[in-house]
């Protein structure tokens, strides 16, 4: 990694940071203000085919403007007070970089980075400018690019590798998980603050079938989305900036992938709660403010979303995923009513398997709200934590009944009928219900104190020794716990990274440096394994290692030395990362070359090994 250029893009993002905290954002939401807020400079300037001008532009910008108000700063004007230091920055910081370091060393495993994710970023970091028609190693074409362009600029400070790309990714995921401290009534409490700790560590279990080592983004949606509610409810008394919040949040959701509009309505719902909530004059005053903000708000945030539709549907014939009506029917028509039986009743012995992560998720949720409900009403307080847990349970529904159209309406049969991602796709919403839960649990623990003034909060601010002894332990079990079940998720990192170590793209890795240069070389892969090839997971993998669209992954060599010579015959390259029998012995009836492993070059005699 490139320190000198990871100075250079830091110093960009304090810039806006500076700035946004001029302009009245919180502290705890600036950070994902400034990366949201330079996604879609980027991405206008990736629509209009100018994206490393873009890339320039906006880290410059962000230096000019800390350049500006430390000049400011000097002169006295401009300045913004400390938000001070808490105990749970300490947790963020000190995790923060240890996971950072761990995704660093962290390659590349999952099938889905090498169908689209890093490709995407390596194509937009070395062409400079978005897939065009005639790009074919993008298949999903109609995937907004909103992450992969965050990521493209990362890396064209600090140098392209799959831990640049991880620790990009993971920045966004942190500084929208810093946002949910924004909440807290009171940030000295470490009972609260630490209970969201422990939430954000919490939410990784639920990741489990990604894990920070991809640049999937099932766990980038719902944590934006969290950032979406913090924003509508901290600036609730603010409506500008509640609705510039809303705008900027939903646009990139919407930029991220076309499944983000169920977090979007989610966000735009709660939007309208607040929006009526704070409505004063008469009743017909308050319903034009109230449908007028919601309309520019929503008119603002779908825009950018609208022109990349635009984009798909003008630059490809035809897009894998593309939002359509028409393919819509056409699938529901073609899978018919038995065919969405048999997958109805999977999704339902799914739901109710005992083996379901997702399903465990939704009961933790449940108990936790409920306990802690009684518990409030033993000692007689209200509170909404019932209602909260049923609100949750109907967004649970409404996503499952999301889930299972996209099942019914967009994927093939054969997929479908295995609900391939089901546990991934819940994960998604139990992280969002999971993070809701939390602050409003957070919420209504810090209303129970005993003193509610802040500034009389001290060591003698209890009901009696016994509720101070509770409250002592309970932060200590908070702290405890939070510390402990981030390391879990870091040690799972590690422990996952050193499990992949026989995997094919290490393999592969083994074999040389990765191409950076885009063409159309035809190359063979030559694996082992029939299910690497059968699910084009070894040809995908190729077209992202040599950057091509021409690669092909073989398994079955069983066939006479004249034929291999002529499939041999029609690859400029061949690369063996893993020693494959009959392919070796092939070569010498046909070539009479001992290969094993390596990368090599085809020419009319054999294969000539490249240094």
């Amino acid at each position: 990694m490139a320190w000198l250029g990871l100075v250079f893009y830091g110093l960009g993002l304090m810039g806006y940071n500076a700035t946004y905290r001029r302009l009245g954002v919180s502290p705890y939401l600036s950070w994902l203000t400034d990366m949201l807020t330079q996604i879609l400079l980027l991405y206008v300037f990736a629509m209009l085919g100018w994206l490393n001008l873009g890339i320039w532009v906006v880290t410059l910008l962000g230096i000019g403007m800390l350049v500006t108000w430390t000049v400011l700063g000097r002169l006295g004007k401009g300045t913004v007070p400390f938000e001070g230091l808490h105990v749970f920055d300490l947790w963020m910081i000190g995790l923060g970089l240890a996971m950072a370091n761990v995704l660093e060393h962290s390659p590349l495993i999952h099938y889905d980075n090498f169908s689209h994710w890093a490709v995407m970023v390596k194509f937009l970091t070395f062409t400079g400018h978005l897939p065009s028609a005639h790009d074919a190693i993008i298949s999903f074409t109609s995937y907004p690019p909103a992450t992969a362009l965050f990521m493209t600029q990362f890396v064209h400070w600090v140098g392209f590798s799959e831990g640049a790309m991880l620790i990009a990714q993971f920045l966004l995921i942190w500084a929208a998980s810093y946002s949910v401290f924004a909440v807290l009534r009171d940030r000295s409490r470490v009972l609260t603050s630490f209970l969201l700790c422990l939430t954000i560590a919490v939410s990784y279990v639920f990741n489990i079938n990604i894990r920070l080592n991809n640049l999937l983004v099932d766990y980038v949606l719902p944590v934006l989305a969290v950032a979406g509610l913090v924003g509508v409810y901290v600036y609730r008394r603010r409506p500008w900036l509640q609705a510039a919040h809303v705008s900027l949040v939903g646009a990139v959701l919407l930029l991220v992938k076309n499944s983000a509009a169920f977090f979007v309505v989610v966000l735009v719902g709660y939007l309208l709660t607040s929006l009526i909530r704070q409505a004063q004059g008469r009743w017909w005053r308050q319903t034009l403010t109230v449908l007028g903000r919601l309309a520019l708000t929503v008119g603002t945030m779908v825009l950018p979303f609208l022109w990349w539709e635009w984009h798909v549907k003008t630059t490809f014939t035809e897009s894998k995923h593309e939002i359509s009506a028409q393919a819509y029917s056409q699938q529901l028509a073609h899978e018919g009513t038995r065919a969405v039986y048999k997958i109805g009743q999977r999704f339902l012995d799914q739901i109710f398997s005992q083996q379901s992560l997702s399903t465990k998720g939704i009961l933790l949720i449940n108990v936790v709200l409920l306990v802690s409900w009684l518990l409030r009403v033993v000692s007689h307080q209200r509170t909404p934590l019932v209602k909260l847990a049923l609100l949750l349970d109907v967004i649970f529904i409404l996503y499952y009944g999301s889930l299972f159209g996209m099942y019914i309406l967009s994927m093939p049969y054969a997929e479908a009928i295995t609900l391939d991602g089901f546990e991934r796709y819940m994960s998604s919403t139990v992280v969002l219900n999971l993070f809701i839960g939390a602050m409003v649990l957070a919420y209504y623990l810090d209303a129970a104190l005993y003193e509610q003034d802040f500034t009389k909060r001290d060591l003698r601010a209890f009901k009696s020794i016994r509720t101070k002894n509770a409250y002592q332990l309970g932060s200590f079990l908070m702290i405890f716990f939070a510390i402990i079940m981030m390391y879990s998720e870091i040690n799972g990192t590690t422990f996952t990274n050193r499990m992949n170590r026989s995997t094919l793209p290490i393999q592969l890795a083994r074999t040389g440096k990765p191409w950076t240069h885009y063409s159309h070389r035809r190359v063979l892969l030559v694996d082992p394994h029939p299910g690497d090839v059968d699910s084009y997971y070894a040809g995908f993998l190729a077209n992202y290692y040599f950057f091509t669209d021409k690669s092909v992954g073989q398994e079955n060599f069983m066939e006479s030395p004249s034929a291999f010579k002529q499939n041999i015959q029609r690859y400029q390259y061949v690369a063996v990362p893993e020693y494959h029998h009959t392919f070796t012995v092939m070569m010498r009836h046909a070539y009479h070359q001992n290969v094993r492993t390596g990368l090599f070059k085809v020419t009319a005699t054999g294969l000539q090994r490249v240094r």
